[in-house]
């Protein structure tokens, strides 16, 4: 794992809490919590299929933990058989576990919030300093998310300089910031989500900003499959949308060798 920053992660220099792990027996999802130091996890293609394009992924998790394998390494994996390369972001959630916790909530969400989006920030940023030593090509550095790391996804894509802004966007299922104003130099968009998710008119509203603002964008909307799906096999038609993001990679022109 790669620590994103040079040293501890400004704005929370006095955070102390420990990160761990569990895996729910309800569901058999590994939780991360009180990340305070973020990392990347490397995922490479094979040099023969290697196209030189890179994505940042960040899992959700409510900004309260992070739901690290099928928002994030599974999906890591999945990319590979693309020839894109992966780096699974765990990104600052807000302190739990304390007897502040509760009193404390809603100031702990806004921070982590904003920090969630400060990290994924430097994740890009970091990916594209290092992309020829992972023989990636610069300008082909995207940043995907879910739910509360689709948050993360779009804040980036809102608010960037040149060396953060993400070549291109992919918030599944995502919360919406408060505020959407696009820029004129936001990337092509795709998003997924199902029709029984809370957070439907979330996405909804991104990919309309994206569309008035006259940036490419592109929304699949599944009759079932809830919040959270992600690489979850439900043997529902949601899970397909790992095809349509083949696809639109695909018609990006993101899915041939960077030297083509």
């Amino acid at each position: 794992m790669i620590p994103i920053w040079p040293g501890p992660p400004p704005g929370t220099e006095s955070w102390t809490q420990t990160e761990s792990e569990e895996v729910s027996p309800k569901d058999s999802i590994r939780r991360v919590s009180n990340v305070t130091r973020p990392t990347l996890t490397v995922y490479l293609p094979d040099a023969a299929s290697a196209t030189g394009t890179a994505m940042v992924i960040c899992p959700g998790g409510g900004f309260r933990i992070l739901a690290i394998d099928h928002e994030g390494h599974e999906v890591a994996r999945w990319l590979n058989t693309l020839g894109v390369a992966a780096f699974v972001l765990k990104y600052r959630v807000m302190p739990t576990g304390d007897a502040d916790e509760k009193a404390q909530a809603t100031e702990r969400r806004k921070l982590a919030q904003g920090l969630s989006i400060a990290d994924a920030r430097q994740a890009v940023k970091v990916v594209r300093a290092h992309a020829a030593t992972w023989g990636l090509a610069p300008n082909r550095i995207g940043l995907m998310g879910f739910s509360a790391g689709g948050y993360a996804a779009a804040g980036v894509a809102l608010q960037h300089d040149a060396e953060s802004r993400p070549d291109f966007v992919a918030p599944i299922y995502p919360a919406a910031p408060d505020t959407i104003v696009v820029p004129a130099d936001a990337p092509p968009l795709f998003m997924a989500v199902a029709s029984d998710d809370k957070l439907l008119a979330s996405g909804i509203r991104i990919y309309n900003a994206w569309r008035e603002a006259n940036i490419p964008a592109e929304l699949h909307v599944y009759s079932k499959g809830g919040h959270g799906f992600g690489m979850k096999k439900m043997n529902l038609p949601v899970e397909t949308w790992t095809d349509r993001m083949r696809d639109w990679l695909a018609v990006q022109g993101l899915l041939k060798r960077a030297s083509q």
